[in-house]
């Protein structure tokens, strides 16, 4: 063990000795450990640091959905099927937004806040 190890353990002795961490929620239940067998193991660190740090799978299939949309709108010849697949991306743009802006997360698409005040404008008629 390294200083740093034996320092912590120490803290966490002098801790438990003093009634710190009687009243801590989740007291004498087992712990609640992620199920990371599905997630190879050279991405489960960064898998864990981007759960941790609030991202979410719903955000990270938004993110691949909002990619493809956007890369067939740029090869689509069809202005019918463009306008659709549009309409599409612009649904999924609202929905990421508002899941990043529930987490306090500012979006900074200016394109995104005018569609948004749109929308908000229309739903107020």
């Amino acid at each position: 063990m390294d200083l740093f190890h034996i320092i912590a353990e120490e803290k966490i002795k002098q801790a438990i000795k003093d009634g710190e961490l009687d009243r801590l929620p989740g007291m004498g239940k087992p712990l609640k450990l992620d199920d990371l067998s599905s997630i190879p193991e050279e991405l489960r660190m960064a898998y864990r640091i981007m759960k941790n740090a609030g991202y979410t799978e719903e955000e990270t299939d938004l993110r691949k959905e909002l990619m493809t949309i956007e890369d067939l709108i740029k090869k689509c010849d069809n202005e019918d099927e463009k306008q659709s697949l549009q309409k599409q991306l612009n649904e999924k743009l609202l929905r990421f937004n508002r899941l990043m802006s529930k987490r306090g997360v500012q979006t900074n698409s200016a394109m995104f806040k005018e569609y948004e005040r749109k929308l908000t404008n229309n739903f107020k008629k």
